[in-house]
């Protein structure tokens, strides 16, 4: 999930647009985007994209923003979806473990409603301060938890944190990243609103590829490109990691468990490292770690 491109619920006339588009996965969104008065529209038109498209050949991964657990709009956002396409439920607002096994009860109780057999899974965004602080309790809260997602907007600006600043930046999702690696489940970069600044998008896409963050989140499609190529293993790195397999498993094959290749030490973190890289490269679903349950 290199490329995760936000679609306004609001707008069904951009869902086919983005459905047609680069980005490894679309994500449309209930929340922000939506006026009060049109969340009910909005779930509607966006429940019956997705179900039109249930019967296409599916190379992305669909994902849903909901309204947050505590607005009447979330279980009705839940049911409108449900039985369709969608892979990940991303919710907004959260901050307890209580919060992510209440919304785990609502899935259940709108699961058993359609029959569903395919458990929905959740993308947590951290964007207060309070989920930064217990973002690594709310990444394993669950086995229905598949990744955490970074909201610097809402996280900076009420604090009145420079959301330009690279040190403030580095520092966030470091954190987040860190919590994620403690729970086993991946991290995906939050959206850069300045759609003209094409450079900057890029450079803190790839500050946030050096922190070992599977993706990043589009506004706009002229940014999906960029995070594509960014999040894309170069033909360089596909080759070391490949070596790196391959001597692995010479070694293994030898009763060993760590090796020099190159002068490095290599070991089992390398290995898995490298063997990240090959999957990712061979466009394996939404990363190695989104698997982990």
């Amino acid at each position: 999930m290199r490329s995760k491109l936000f679609v306004p619920g609001a707008r069904p006339e951009l869902f086919a647009k983005a459905w047609a588009g680069e980005a490894d996965a679309v994500s449309f969104d209930l929340e922000d985007s939506v006026p009060a008065e049109g969340k009910a529209e909005a779930r509607v038109q966006v429940a019956a994209f997705l179900r039109a498209q249930q019967s296409r050949d599916l190379r992305r991964t669909v994902i849903v923003r909901t309204n947050a657990l505590d607005t009447p709009h979330f279980e009705p956002d839940v049911l409108a979806i449900a039985g369709s396409s969608v892979d990940l439920i991303n919710l907004p607002k959260i901050e307890r473990v209580e919060d992510v096994l209440a919304a785990v009860r609502v899935l259940e109780r709108v699961e058993a409603v359609h029959a569903l057999t395919r458990p929905l899974r959740l993308l947590v965004n951290i964007e207060t301060p309070q989920a930064l602080r217990f973002a690594a309790g709310l990444a394993r809260a669950h086995p229905r938890v598949a990744g955490l997602q970074l909201g610097l907007g809402d996280l900076f600006e009420p604090l009145g944190i420079d959301r330009y600043d690279t040190a403030n930046v580095h520092a966030t999702m470091l954190a987040v990243r860190m919590a994620a690696g403690e729970a086993g489940v991946f991290a995906c970069d939050g959206a850069f609103t300045n759609v003209r600044d094409l450079a900057a998008f890029r450079a803190e896409a790839a500050m946030a590829r050096r922190l070992g963050y599977i993706g990043k989140s589009c506004i706009h499609p002229s940014q999906v490109p960029l995070a594509n190529e960014v999040f894309r293993a170069s033909a360089e790195e596909l080759a070391e990691a490949q070596r790196v397999v391959a001597a692995a498993r010479m070694a293994e094959a030898q009763g060993r468990a760590a090796f020099v290749l190159d002068g490095r030490m290599i070991d089992t973190p390398f290995v898995r490292r490298a063997e990240a890289i090959i999957a990712g490269a061979s466009g394996a679903g939404m990363g190695e770690q989104d698997t982990h349950s």
